[in-house]
């Protein structure tokens, strides 16, 4: 009997151990009202696919609150969402990946203002000394999407990376490692 191969990467390689359960990008529970299809690929600066890259959401519930950090213990309340509110999910041969989720609420900025509705994403991939962090805004979310205080962060040309496109009901989202149209990053 022999174990399969784990990615060959920078960060990684991710052992079983890191990826210990099979349905990681289902957030949500399929045919539950509300529920949203999010796919996308991950390129590197050529364009071509990443095959063993490993994306990683973190999102607040429909009322803009998060099961797990402080502000569920604040004056906001705690999340009654039952989901983790957190998602996994490697990427296949083509460099595709895909969640299922509810779409998240509005949240406080530390300084008050209100960010709009958005996932926090996480890459890894081979080649990478350390982790990437973007977001993920909502295409039917411009008039929140332009007061975002993190969104307005980032020059208007590349705003576009950062914003998901809707296709049929399903929202496309690439992330671009490198080159033309590279996804926008965040130092944190």
């Amino acid at each position: 009997m022999t174990a399969p191969l784990t990615p060959s990467q920078t960060v990684g390689p991710f052992f079983g151990v890191g990826l210990p359960f099979e349905r990681g990008e289902q957030i949500a529970t399929p045919g539950l009202a509300g529920v949203i299809r999010i796919e996308g690929q991950v390129l590197d600066g050529n364009g071509d696919p990443v095959p063993d890259a490993l994306l990683e959401i973190w999102q607040a519930d429909d009322q803009g609150r998060y099961r797990t950090i402080a502000d569920g213990e604040g004056t906001r309340g705690k999340s009654r969402d039952p989901s983790t509110g957190f998602g996994r999910c490697r990427t296949d041969s083509e460099g595709a990946f895909s969640f299922l989720t509810l779409k998240p609420g509005a949240t406080p900025a530390p300084d008050g203002r209100v960010q709009a509705a958005h996932l926090n994403v996480t890459v890894f991939a081979r080649g990478l000394l350390r982790h990437l962090v973007t977001r993920l805004y909502f295409p039917d979310e411009t008039a929140a999407n332009a007061t975002d205080p993190v969104l307005n962060l980032v020059e208007p040309a590349r705003r576009e990376t950062l914003i998901a496109r809707n296709y049929g009901g399903v929202l496309h989202f690439d992330v671009r490692l490198q080159g033309e149209r590279e996804t926008v990053f965040f130092a944190i």
